[in-house]
């Protein structure tokens, strides 16, 4: 008894259904891969956001010190105005015959140097513009003008008063005298010549 022979479109086909689940799988793959690739953009997103929010929190803390520290050093510019006033006021040649006076005055130069030493680590410099100078709105303070006739008009003549910054940030301008062209001297009228001899009465009736 011969077999039946089976109609081709009755056989299954395998070789078909084995490409369709290659293909299916390798579609869930590049699905999987895009995901993944997602994922990953987000998690670099994330890492990003949070050093930025890093970052803005220090420099954050680091302006909330420096105007702490600011406002403490403001108060202390007048210190160290008061410890070199003390220094200047006394005649040098005073300290040459006054021993007392001059462990005294070297006591308050050893004071006012500690002091600038602390000014120093903290990155506060002072601001002593020499006459001549350039003014600068951003650096000095504009007390008054001052006729000059050494200084060119708008440059420093004076200082009255040094300053403080620490780093870029301005905690005092210096305080300056402006100078300014000399008032012009006004010539004195000439005085008639007066003609004739001697003695001899001049007739002013003409």
């Amino acid at each position: 008894m011969t077999e039946k022979s089976k109609d081709p479109a009755e056989m299954p086909a395998e070789p078909e259904a084995a490409a369709a689940a290659e293909g299916g799988e390798v579609e869930a793959l590049s699905r999987l891969e895009a995901e993944l690739a997602e994922l990953r953009e987000r998690h670099l997103r994330v890492l990003a956001e949070l050093d930025n929010v890093h970052k803005r929190q220090a420099r954050e803390l680091e302006e909330v010190r420096r105007r702490a520290v600011g406002d403490f050093a403001r108060e202390l510019l007048e210190v160290a105005d008061n410890l070199r006033r003390a220094i200047e006021s006394v005649p040098r040649d005073e300290l040459e015959r006054n021993e007392l006076l001059l462990n005294l005055v070297t006591g308050v130069e050893m004071t006012e140097r500690q002091l600038l030493e602390v000014f120093r680590r903290y990155d506060i410099a002072k601001i002593e513009p020499k006459p001549g100078e350039p003014f600068s709105h951003e650096l000095h303070h504009a007390m008054y003008e001052v006729e000059s006739a050494e200084h060119r008009p708008g440059a420093i003549a004076e200082v009255m008063q040094v300053g403080y910054r620490m780093g870029d940030r301005l905690l005092r301008p210096a305080r300056v005298g402006i100078a300014k062209l000399p008032a012009p001297v006004e010539a004195k009228p000439e005085e008639p010549a007066v003609s004739g001899e001697p003695g001899q009465r001049i007739d002013t009736r003409a």
